[in-house]
């Protein structure tokens, strides 16, 4: 992977990535710890010699993959390396032929992620969230939590309870767009906002990671799309019904 395509911002700390010296990828953590959100378990701080135990080899060798800009590594003010723990699980499920990534960790690695995506100033950009009084944008800003959990869920249990899990996203997707006045096509557009930001911090996880693209990218984006496109057609089979459940009232009248 080349350096210019593994730039892309991280979400949890506002950090910087200058290249080293020596060609290796370093991000620095200058001004990160007054923005941070509380740290869980997956993305901890890792010092050399933790990550090197995580890994099971020499600091030594650590040094050298982070150097070559192999091993993500951040810097702290004072030229420390740092790692974050979900970041050297997954590089190493990849790097030691191990291309089955665990999708669980990933998507809890992405989710973490995802709240400071979505930001007021992406959503004003979207026609049909100036359309929106401010309770119904606070209404789709909490509703994407349950679009996440449902994804993890789906994950979790390998596909098991994914329709009812799926349908009922739709329809929650669904009466809130009708409830608010949106059309059919603007009640996609509000799903498809809050799942593109999900893919993209999905894809962002693997790329901080530095995990080469292929069969563990495959997985969990052809889970990501068969969950999101489950709900997506539930989603306009309520939105439909809805309308005709209208028009059937307004005939009757």
């Amino acid at each position: 992977m080349s350096e210019e395509e593994f730039t892309t911002r991280p979400t949890t700390v506002p950090i910087s990535r200058p290249a080293s010296k020596d060609g290796g990828l370093h991000h620095s953590l200058n001004e990160a710890h007054g923005m941070n959100p509380p740290i869980s378990a997956d993305d901890q701080w890792l010092s050399l010699h933790e990550a090197a135990s995580l890994l099971g080899v020499h600091p030594g060798t650590v040094r050298i993959w982070s150097d070559k800009g192999l091993l993500p590594v951040y810097r702290t003010q004072g030229g420390h390396r740092r790692y974050k723990h979900n970041e050297v699980l997954l590089w190493a499920s990849t790097s030691r032929g191990n291309q089955a990534i665990d999708p669980v960790s990933v998507m809890k690695a992405a989710v973490h992620n995802i709240r400071l995506q979505i930001t007021e100033g992406h959503l004003e950009a979207e026609g049909w969230y100036q359309m929106l009084d401010e309770d119904a944008r606070i209404q789709y800003r909490q509703s994407a939590h349950s679009l996440f959990q449902g994804l993890l869920n789906y994950v979790s249990s390998e596909g098991e309870d994914g329709a009812s899990e799926a349908h009922s996203i739709g329809y929650e997707y669904a009466s809130r767009a009708h409830r608010y006045g949106l059309s059919n096509v603007d009640a996609a557009r509000a799903f498809l906002f809050f799942r593109d930001v999900l893919l993209q911090s999905v894809i962002q996880v693997y790329q901080e990671a530095n995990v080469p693209s292929g069969k563990a990218w495959g997985e969990i984006l052809h889970k990501v799309n068969a969950f999101t496109d489950m709900i997506l057609l539930h989603l306009l089979e309520t939105y439909e019904a809805m309308e005709h459940g209208e028009q059937k009232g307004e005939n009757k009248d």
